[in-house]
Order: C-alpha cells, then structure tokens, then sequence
C-alpha cells in the first residue's frame, strides 16, 4: 500500500518541521506538507504571541487559514488597514497577493496555508519532495 492510499492521523507537535515564518514570539510547525506525503495540500499550524507576526508571504497558488483561538489582522503589507479576524474566522488569499498576520493581544492560533504547497516554504528542509 502507497502512502497516500491510507489515512494518516497527524500530530501537530514537536515532530513537525518548524518552517520560519514567525517574527517574534510564536511557531510556525508544517503539518500536512509534502514532507509528510501530501502531494495536494499543505497546512501549517502558526501560533503567534501577542505582538508577533508572520514575514510577508506572497504564493503562487491560493491559500486558506481557519483562526483556531486568539485574534489579530491579516494585512497586504504596505496596504491600508488590514482584516480583524477572531475565533472561528477563515481567511482566503487570492494566488500572487502578498499577505502577513499579526497577533492581537491574546496571541492567536492559526491552521492552514497553501493549496497545493509552496515548496519555497520547505526550502530548508531535507526530504525527497517525492510527496510519496
């Protein structure tokens, strides 16, 4: 059986990748990513602290993220005010618009990213990329 012909139940800890996207206090841990076998998806649990937020991303394909907990503002950097997003929010960026995350003051907790993967994101990370 190939990997991708099971169901895999993925742990969000310490043995995911960190991917370094984070500015301040928080993490960023690939999930689903080709690394892990998904050839079609990647989600990235990010964790900002208060005050924290992400480098300006920019892909060449969509991307979603639903806000697990906290709340901040999703922004297209150098752009007017940016988006409030709370607990429960979902985001989607349009392919090739630059956006950033930035944490209120609770911090907040985020899970999603590009579909299909951004390779650019794993770019310091060992693996074949076979998706396999």
């Amino acid at each position: 059986m190939k990997l991708s012909d099971r169901v895999q139940v993925l742990d969000s800890g310490e043995s995911c990748p960190q991917l370094p996207i984070v500015e301040g206090g928080g993490i960023c841990r690939a999930v689903v990513w080709p690394g892990s076998g998904a050839r079609q998806r990647s989600m990235h649990r990010i964790s900002l602290a208060p005050g924290a937020r992400t480098v300006a991303l920019r892909h060449a394909m969509e991307a979603v993220y639903y806000i697990i907990s906290g709340g901040g503002t999703v922004v297209d950097p150098g752009s007017a005010p940016g988006q409030e997003l709370i607990e429960g929010s979902m985001v989607h960026i349009e392919p090739e618009t630059a956006y950033q995350f930035e944490a209120a003051s609770d911090g907040i907790e985020m899970l999603g990213g590009p579909c299909p993967a951004d390779m650019n994101l794993y770019s310091h990370l060992e693996f074949d990329g076979s998706g396999t």
